[in-house]
């Protein structure tokens, strides 16, 4: 009860009674599942909604085997030991293969590899 209801009586106290609250009660868990069904339902619709917003401005990112790429340096220095005026892109590499769509091992113009696989994210394309 709110404050409010102890002075002036409103239609939910008046008209409570604990047979029709417990009747109520059980009407509720009958339709618990049905309610969850209706959420799960709206929580699908809203997560493909979501899902189409985000790939209409999604541009991808076509790199191919033997492309040109320079990759991110503040990826590539997790130590962070870079100075703030040091470039933000290294290279160029070339792509030695593609891994699986949007991963990559690079080399060297020097056929020298790089240790680690990259992201789709930290490469750009390198135009000549």
């Amino acid at each position: 009860m709110i404050p409010v209801e102890i002075g002036v009586q409103s239609p939910r106290v008046v008209h409570f009674t604990e047979d029709n609250n417990e009747e109520g009660l059980r009407c509720l868990l009958n339709l618990v599942e049905e309610l969850r069904d209706n959420v799960a339902i709206r929580v699908a619709v809203y997560q493909q909604r979501v899902c189409r917003y985000y790939n209409k401005r999604v541009s991808p990112r076509p790199l191919r085997q033997g492309d040109l790429v320079l990759r991110n340096s503040a990826v590539a220095d997790p130590t962070g030991t870079r100075g703030k005026l040091a470039p933000a892109w290294e290279g160029p590499y070339k792509i030695k293969r593609v891994l699986r769509p949007g991963t990559f091992k690079l080399e060297t113009f020097g056929g020298k590899e790089i240790a680690r696989a990259w992201n789709a994210e930290h490469p750009r394309k390198y135009y000549q």
